[in-house]
């Protein structure tokens, strides 16, 4: 096939390793936007691939296909996005990224200790969160959060 016949959507999916319907659903999401040639079968453009597995690493990272969407959203349209397209996207995922690194170090370095939950049932936590103060600074894991235990 050449490449300006485009993919079927078999060929993306085995590519790309998503099922025809999660391409579908990526479509009717507007994630994609596919042509049809004189046949009126449904093509995709090569550069779908990268969306699609954009798509696919995005959301392993946790983004949610909302979030993902207006970033596609800013890709151009009618010609293959370029590479400074494509880091124009990748900065502004940079900030969410790097927050989310920070929680798991967090995470990753003080699950062993208090983590300001409310469960007092480690030795550390009558230290760090006597009658758990840290409740009162709102609900969940305040010092993995970004809280500080009192002085």
């Amino acid at each position: 096939m050449a490449v300006n016949e485009g993919l079927s959507i078999g060929a993306l999916a085995k590519r790309t390793g998503l099922a025809v319907s999660a391409i579908r659903y990526y479509e009717a999401q507007g994630l994609i936007a596919p042509w049809r040639n004189a046949g009126g079968q449904r093509r995709f453009d090569r550069a779908d691939l990268r969306r699609l597995s954009f798509i696919m690493i995005a959301q392993q990272f946790g983004f949610t296909l909302p979030q993902i969407k207006a970033e596609l959203d800013q890709l151009p349209g009618g010609r293959t996005p370029t590479k400074a397209d494509w880091t124009r996207i990748s900065q502004s995922f940079r900030a969410a990224l790097d927050a989310r690194i920070t929680t798991l170090t967090k995470l990753r370095d003080n699950l062993n200790g208090c983590i300001g939950c409310g469960c007092l049932s480690l030795e550390a936590c009558a230290l760090y969160n006597p009658v758990d103060r840290a409740g009162e600074k709102g609900p969940g894991p305040r010092y993995l959060m970004g809280d500080e235990p009192a002085a």
